[in-house]
């Protein structure tokens, strides 16, 4: 019969060499690229251009931007944006006139790209 401590050395073991066949050692995994969808692209930026309202909401979410429903409307009301600026200048005016806090809108533009 075995001890109590062999039988649970056992057991450990069996998980570890279940969960590397299984590809759960996280440390081997390489992360999925981002996916693609309409606006974005694996930068993880969306376009403020051609992006939904929800895909900049949820960048912007991600972007740790408070309220980011309200602030994806704004970037959706103001397009067309210029492609050529990659600071999204317009935008950045715009966003200026809600006095949001030179934070909020950097955290808005990080999440964006023309």
């Amino acid at each position: 019969m075995k001890s109590g401590k062999t039988e649970l050395a056992l057991v450990a073991l069996a998980a570890c060499v279940s969960l590397t066949a299984c590809g759960g050692s996280t440390a081997e995994q390489t992360p999925a690229p981002a996916a693609t969808t309409n606006g974005s692209t694996q930068s993880g930026k969306v376009s403020a251009n051609t992006a939904g309202e929800a895909e900049i909401a949820a960048a912007l979410r991600t972007a740790g931007v408070s309220n980011p429903e309200r602030w994806a409307k704004e970037v959706v009301e103001y397009r067309p944006y210029a492609a050529d600026d990659s600071d999204l200048t317009s935008l950045r005016e715009n966003l200026a006139k809600y006095n949001p806090g030179q934070d909020t809108v950097h955290k808005i533009v990080s999440a964006l790209k023309p």
